[in-house]
């Protein structure tokens, strides 16, 4: 049985189906497909499929993967594309398969690019906002929890690295951001925090570029 990683991007109207909506697309695929994919036992079998990090509803997502297991040692991989995007709709392209390099639980951080715009806002001045909110000592901002409802936390920790660039009519903001089971910013909170500190409203377009190890090496 070899471990398969399956590598696909996340786009247009299927930017905004839920990670559950997601995993019943995909385990349809990978049955219509015919591919040699191990099936769960017990009374319903289906087609065994994981992903490493969900995407969040309305990201886009350029270098997303789901984990399989071939029970054809032997099959090509290669094979896995073509098949898997004969039965995927539009906003769902499977680009490649590799053997899974790194266990799931070694993503530590991922790379988003956040396009920020407002109607009445500039890109100059919304480049100054980002700038000053990222200057600051804490991030803080009331965060839900499972367990204890609403709690104050501070993201700043959380990000690694960021790059600002002013467009003719958004800003561009490329950052990386603590991905892991423990600690985890979303890049919502981050726009969050930039709402509450401007009292502007901004318009918001998120793509997940890449998911990286503790050490920042490429999640393979």
């Amino acid at each position: 049985m070899k471990n398969v990683r399956i590598w696909f991007v996340k786009d247009f109207e299927c930017r905004y189906i839920s990670h559950l909506d997601l995993n019943r697309t995909m385990l349809r695929a990978l049955h219509k497909s015919k591919l040699p994919i191990w099936h769960t036992e017990g009374f319903n079998p289906h087609p065994f499929a994981t992903f490493p990090l969900p995407l969040s509803l309305g990201f886009r997502g350029v270098n997303e993967c789901m984990d399989v297991k071939l029970e054809d040692d032997n099959y090509s991989l290669k094979e896995i594309i073509p098949k898997l995007n004969a039965c995927l709709p539009r906003g769902i392209r499977v680009f490649d398969a590799t053997e899974a390099v790194m266990k799931a639980g070694k993503v530590a951080y991922a790379s988003f690019t956040i396009k920020i715009s407002g109607d009445t806002v500039p890109s100059s001045l919304i480049c100054q906002q980002v700038n000053e909110l990222m200057s600051e000592d804490k991030i803080e901002l009331e965060k839900r929890t499972k367990k204890k409802g609403f709690k104050t936390v501070d993201i700043k920790p959380g990000i690694k690295s960021f790059e600002l660039t002013e467009k003719f009519d958004y800003a561009e903001l490329c950052v990386v951001l603590s991905a892991g089971s423990s600690d985890n910013v979303n890049p919502n909170l981050l726009i969050t925090a930039l709402q509450n500190k401007t009292g502007a409203e901004y318009d918001i377009d998120i793509t997940r570029n890449d998911l990286f190890d503790a050490d920042m090496r490429p999640f393979r």
